[in-house]
């Protein structure tokens, strides 16, 4: 279970009210502008028109908690500097790859780690992240001429762009071989089966190379009480079948068996 459920949100040429000044108030001036919203400052103005987001960052904490239920009860969302309590949502650290966009949040739980995790990903991850995502939008329309079944683009995708693939997103000139990929995936991937055994119910005790299997897999067979923790890690849409329904079945993609046995 997740504590926060993570958005985009487009706030381009819309009012966010920021409320106080200093140091906790910039960086979320920055922000909105940095999003392409628009700065409004005054607390009534913003409710008589309408404004859905908050940012709530004056010195004293019960000017704080006082606006923040003034503004909720007005319908907005709220966003409290250094309280989390008083938060319905919070804001992640963010790297931009445009328009690659990697969250880190901590619920309001840690913003150093959260900035922290950020920079380690900024070291790894090429600068041509973006272009690569640029190259796939502009290449989907032959993509889908090409693969016109969802799950075959799919398959075809997940090949590509898996570690040390054609289009691996770790990988600095990927972007520039988008189209000689385009044009040479010319046949499916031959499905295949895979089966994890697991030693842990905890899913840290997984291998790298299984967490890959878990996050490509187009079937998941449950041979066992798989905890949820494990679930988890697989794809939202994978299909989820027992050991009795994969019998015999011949399907295209990625099968991933699933056996533990709970032995404590």
């Amino acid at each position: 279970m997740i504590n926060s459920l993570p958005l985009f949100h487009r706030i381009k040429g819309q009012k966010v009210l920021v409320l106080g000044n200093g140091e906790a108030a910039e960086p979320k001036r920055r922000l909105v502008e940095r999003a392409g919203g628009v700065i409004e400052d005054d607390m009534q103005r913003a409710i008589d028109e309408g404004v859905r987001i908050a940012f709530v960052a004056f010195e004293d904490s019960r000017a704080c908690e006082n606006a923040a239920i003034n503004l909720r009860c007005a319908g907005m969302l709220v966003n409290v500097v250094d309280m989390p309590e008083l938060c319905d949502f919070t804001t992640p650290s963010i790297l931009d790859r445009e328009p690659v966009l990697i969250a880190v949040g901590t619920g309001g739980a840690s913003a150093g780690l959260a900035k922290h995790l950020r920079l380690r990903l900024e070291r790894v991850l090429p600068q041509s992240l973006g272009d690569l995502a640029k190259a796939l939008f502009g290449g989907r329309e032959k993509l889908r001429a090409r693969f016109p079944d969802g799950a075959d683009r799919r398959r075809a995708l997940d090949e590509a762009l898996r570690e040390g693939g054609a289009l691996d997103p770790f990988a600095a000139e990927s972007h520039r071989r988008v189209d000689e990929w385009l044009s040479g995936a010319s046949t499916t991937a031959p499905g295949r089966a895979e089966t994890i055994e697991l030693s842990s119910p905890d899913p840290e005790e997984l291998t790298l190379r299984q967490a890959r299997l878990l996050g490509e897999a187009d079937f998941v067979v449950l041979d066992g009480e798989i905890p949820e923790a494990i679930l988890a890690r697989t794809r939202a849409d994978a299909a989820r079948i027992s050991p009795a329904e994969a019998g015999g079945m011949t399907a295209a993609g990625l099968t991933v068996v699933l056996r533990f046995r709970d032995e404590s």
